[in-house]
């Protein structure tokens, strides 16, 4: 049996930052994967309604696309948007009071198993550092730091360099739970202090897997007028297979 696996791309990969979704795509059928797109029966995975207290309207999301994921023969789900990774495994269980008949990957996870199943392979490149961010949704709510690790020390030529403050510890990018719709100066600071965090590990590049913290942190490295440069996971892959 042919396994299904559905694309969920997000509001942010959508509208606001595309080129992610873009490189997400270029990932999955350089690897030769088999997906589908739910397309305009994609609605919001209603995470940010959900932590902002608009718990019917969450609701409502949820129950949308899981209908519109049961439909589309979903077996596995693959998001490279943390937030909507942790709400459509472990937020709408509990909303539905249901098991999703559909795994839910999110997109490092995926990359690491084509890399280790051989079906994506690194040429060698150019020597460059990089640090990574551990997104709020994924790390410190579904527990998930080793799998991008891994994935990043899997390609060639490229140095992982941690920040004093990463896994567990990280410091919030500042942009997630609504925080950056409420509170726009707060979430600033925040992000300004997390590339300072990344620009004293001497790495050149910063990456995460999150639109969300990639959004909030490319403003900040804008502000820092420095030299690091901030890429979206699937994007930082797209660069190094030369896509």
């Amino acid at each position: 049996m042919i396994e299904m696996i559905v694309y969920f791309a997000g509001c942010m990969a959508t509208y606001r930052l595309p080129e992610i979704a873009e490189a997400t795509i270029k990932v999955l059928k350089h690897a030769g994967v088999d997906f589908k797109l739910l397309g305009e029966d994609e609605w919001c995975c209603g995470s940010v309604a959900l932590r902002t207290g608009y718990q019917e309207q969450a609701e409502e999301m949820a129950r949308h696309n899981v209908e519109a994921l049961k439909k589309a023969g979903a077996d596995r789900v693959v998001t490279a948007c943390a937030g909507c990774f942790r709400t459509l495994a472990l937020d709408y269980p509990k909303i539905l009071g249901e098991e999703l008949p559909f795994e839910v990957v999110h997109f490092p996870t995926l990359l690491k198993e084509l890399i280790e199943e051989g079906r994506i392979e690194f040429p060698e490149g150019e020597e460059v550092g990089i640090t990574y961010h551990d997104p709020c949704h994924v790390g410190r709510h579904m527990g998930i730091y080793d799998d991008p690790r891994e994935a990043l020390a899997s390609i060639p030529d490229v140095d992982l360099v941690e920040m004093h403050k990463s896994k567990q510890t990280a410091s919030c990018c500042g942009a997630g739970g609504g925080v950056r719709s409420t509170n726009r100066d707060k979430a600033r600071q925040a992000a300004d202090t997390r590339i300072i965090e990344a620009e004293e590990t001497g790495a050149s590049i910063l990456t995460t897997a999150c639109p969300f913290c990639t959004f909030n942190l490319r403003e900040a490295t804008k502000r820092s007028q420095g030299e690091m440069r901030m890429l979206d996971f699937p994007e930082f892959v797209v660069e190094r297979l030369n896509l």
